[in-house]
């Protein structure tokens, strides 16, 4: 077990490991600190394993940060207790982290790195037996990449803790020394669907009396789901609509042997926890020309959410989709960043970057911004192609360099699976590979994808679902089952 972490791996297409930066958006997924434990709505969770066999322990925890520039201080206390066979022992730990934050403009990314500034740590056993921590030496190295629809990170952590136990419950007194190696990484996404952090790390606690090694995995994940709800009356004006339940959970593991004088033990524990679920609803469309079109369900959750924003009663599913209404339902259903400059003079009126885009056009910020993050591209210098009819290309490769994933594409020079790879233009050749492989696309029955094809609206709301349930459940996916099932 000791340093399995280490071992090689090989990394699916989906995993994209960039490293963490800290002071993550509190509504995204995070974890507090490197012990494997697990916060719930009520309390906190951890197993330790200094007294040679694994003890849960739960109470408080608390995290607050503070940043000022590119500095940011993180503070973690912990008032824990574990009941073990009628009797009581205690645990507090006050940890004080400073993280240095550089910002890398030009390439997107922020890199970080992180050491401890303060700690306090005492285990007290029922016996009066102590584990007070000594010394403590701490240092990891994080990136992360910005992307415009998500964020990926990891970051490496090595560690060195020396306790010092003493026992009072013998005849005569006695202090030594407990060594603790720590190694690993966490990783992990966040965007506006949903955002996971996980912890692979590996600890090597040795002893007068031996070796324990645990590797302990957590993963905590937060997501939104869209649900439909029917409406059960039989005279009213809806069937049914739509709602966003947003859910929380925290799941860890903790593999450990134990190899000691005394005995040699393996196992596993675990700890899990699910805090309630919030519901939010959406209004309701009411479409009159969908009703037996089969990409009804697609259109539907979109226009719920406002990613579509049809004023008309039809919305015609077999009408090509628009190139700026396809730019502006992917910058809505990410939430794209959207920053609006006003003029510094209000004599200046701000012109559209391209001759067929309109400034006071509501949906323009959202263009502008897609353009600024080079997720879309225009028809020349002058004009955008806003009502130009987008190809199915043309829409994958918006949505794969939304994702930020066109680099995963094989060396150029490289034949896609499809019988009609040869009509794949060449600036989009490795967006549809990598959405291909991420299952973003199907080919027709005869193994065509069709990169030329007008897409219709109803097929563009298909494409849209598709990558909105990347975000939600395909990363989860890979970045906590798959990472918590890691060998």
């Amino acid at each position: 077990m000791k340093n399995q972490l280490m071992k090689k791996t090989i990394i699916p297409l989906m995993a994209i490991f960039f490293i963490l930066i800290l002071g993550v958006n509190g509504a995204s997924a995070k974890l507090l600190d490197f012990n494997g434990g697990v916060l719930g709505e009520y309390s906190y969770e951890e197993y330790v394993f200094l007294t040679g066999k694994p003890l849960k322990f739960s109470g408080t925890a608390t995290v607050t940060e503070k940043e000022n520039k590119n500095q940011v201080t993180t503070t973690y206390k912990f008032n824990l207790t574990s009941n073990d066979l009628g009797v009581t022992h205690k645990l507090t730990r006050n940890i004080v982290y400073v993280s240095q934050l550089k910002n890398h403009v030009s390439k997107g990314q922020t890199t970080s790195s992180t050491t401890v500034k303060s700690y306090t740590e005492k285990i007290t056993m029922a016996d009066k037996t102590t584990y007070t921590l000594d010394h403590y030496k701490f240092s990891k190295g994080s990136v992360i990449d910005n992307r415009p629809a998500i964020d990926y990170y990891s970051g490496t952590i090595i560690a060195n803790k020396i306790y010092k136990r003493n026992k009072k419950n013998v005849k005569v007194a006695t202090n030594d020394l407990i060594t603790v190696n720590i190694n690993g990484h966490d990783l992990g996404y966040k965007n506006f669907w949903g955002s996971t952090d996980t912890q692979l790390i590996d600890h090597e606690i040795e002893s007068p009396e031996g070796t324990i090694f645990v590797t302990s995995k957590v993963s905590d994940n937060k997501s939104k789901i869209l649900e439909y709800e029917p409406n059960l009356p039989f005279l009213s004006s809806f069937t049914g609509g739509h709602s966003v339940i947003s859910n929380s959970s925290t799941v860890a593991e903790y593999d450990y042997e134990i190899s000691l004088k005394s005995s040699n033990t393996t196992g596993t524990v675990s700890l899990n926890n699910e805090n309630t679920p919030t519901v939010e609803r959406l209004i309701v469309p009411k479409f009159r020309d969908i009703e037996k079109h089969w990409s009804k369900p697609n259109i539907e959750k979109l226009y719920s959410l406002g990613i579509f924003d049809e004023s008309s009663n039809f919305f015609s599913p077999d009408a090509a989709m628009k190139k700026d209404l396809f730019t502006v339902a992917v910058a809505k259903a990410v939430d794209l960043r959207v920053l609006e400059e006003k003029p510094k003079n209000k004599k200046n009126v701000k012109k559209a970057l391209f001759t067929d885009l309109d400034v006071k056009d509501p949906n323009y910020v959202y263009i502008e911004s897609a353009l600024n993050k080079e997720i879309v591209s225009p028809v020349n210098a002058d004009i955008f192609g806003a009502n130009k009819s987008i190809t199915r290309a043309e829409a994958v490769t918006i949505i794969v360099r939304s994702l930020g994933l066109e680099g995963r594409a094989p060396t150029p020079g490289y034949t896609t699976k499809f019988i009609d790879d040869n009509k794949i233009p060449k600036a989009a050749k490795d967006s549809i590979y990598v959405a291909s492989e991420l299952g973003l696309i199907d080919p027709d029955k005869k193994n065509r994808i069709n990169p030329n094809e007008v897409l219709t609206r109803g097929k563009a709301s298909q494409l849209l679902v598709r990558y909105m349930n990347f975000l939600e459940s395909d990363l989860k996916q890979n970045y906590r089952d798959d990472m918590m099932n890691f060998k």
